[in-house]
């Protein structure tokens, strides 16, 4: 049997169909994507105090405080670092008698962090602790106790502070104060550099925004790439760029790592420690 040609019509409406079938693969695609992007932006907070225990984070006991070396050969991590009740919730309890690191066992970049903590009665030397970020490396490297790190500061006094432990640099809007020589968060001015051989290590928070000790703060972290800002109590204080580790002549970027919580001179309450992945800074964090 001799196969007839298509007629006219039905070759005309070939080409049709083929633009159809690509036109639905197409839009298939761009839903796929679309759901994908979703999915990762709605991705919520993830506490990682779970208000049980301290099964997910390390804990390493380092130097003693000036004065304390007794406090410090009595001291266990056990002892140092326990969850408790405060207020009727469970909380992480720092005792501060000694220095000591409690660290996430992983590592994180690109993130937005919210802890929120308050002081205790109990004062070894001073209210002093850190949110130490970007840590990498092992303990012991800084101080005999902490990872090499940067650090936002939770000294009551100066919290929200950069400082910049062993060979982490920044850069960072500052300028020097002609009464105490310190440097301070200016935004606006040129950015400059930071570290142990760039105008040092510490650099002092733009404006106080931390309550009365005995009272929660609420200290939230943004780091996307080499940025990264601190903002007390839903003030922005700090904004560091291009956070990096000094290595030789040249400057590594430094854009991710494990979280170190300090104990470090005085009892420390933290109610709550949750983290979240972000793309880009929110606009109204940028001062």
């Amino acid at each position: 049997m001799v196969s007839l040609p298509a007629s006219p019509q039905q070759t005309s409406n070939q080409p049709k169909n083929n633009r159809m079938k690509k036109y639905v693969a197409l839009l298939a695609a761009a839903t796929l994507l679309a759901f994908v992007f979703s999915c990762r932006k709605e991705k919520g907070w993830e506490p990682l105090f779970n208000g049980k225990n301290l099964d997910n984070w390390d804990t390493y006991i380092g130097s003693p405080l000036r004065g304390q070396d007794s406090l410090s050969r009595e001291s266990m991590a056990g002892k140092v670092f326990s969850v408790v009740e405060k207020e009727g919730i469970p909380v992480i309890r720092i005792t501060g008698e000694v220095n000591g690191s409690l660290a996430t066992r992983e590592s994180f970049g690109d993130y937005h962090l919210r802890l929120v903590f308050k002081w205790g009665d109990s004062v070894f030397s001073n209210r002093n602790s850190g949110l130490l970020y970007h840590s990498t490396g092992s303990f012991g490297a800084a101080f005999g106790t902490w990872m090499t790190n940067i650090e936002c500061q939770l000294m009551h006094g100066n919290l929200g502070d950069t400082y910049l432990m062993n060979n982490t640099v920044c850069e960072t809007a500052a300028v020097k104060e002609d009464s105490t020589g310190n440097f301070r968060f200016t935004p606006g001015v040129p950015p400059i550099s930071f570290g142990e051989l760039d105008n040092g290590r510490s650099v002092k928070k733009g404006r106080d925004a931390e309550n009365p000790a005995g009272e929660w703060n609420t200290v939230e972290l943004y780091t996307v790439g080499q940025t990264a800002v601190h903002v007390v109590n839903g003030t922005t204080v700090m904004v560091n760029q291009r956070t990096g580790l000094r290595n030789g002549d040249e400057t590594l970027p430094l854009v991710s790592g494990k979280i170190q919580l300090q104990s470090e001179g005085a009892e420390l309450y933290v109610r709550s420690v949750d983290i979240r992945p972000i793309r880009r800074l929110p606009p109204d964090i940028l001062p």
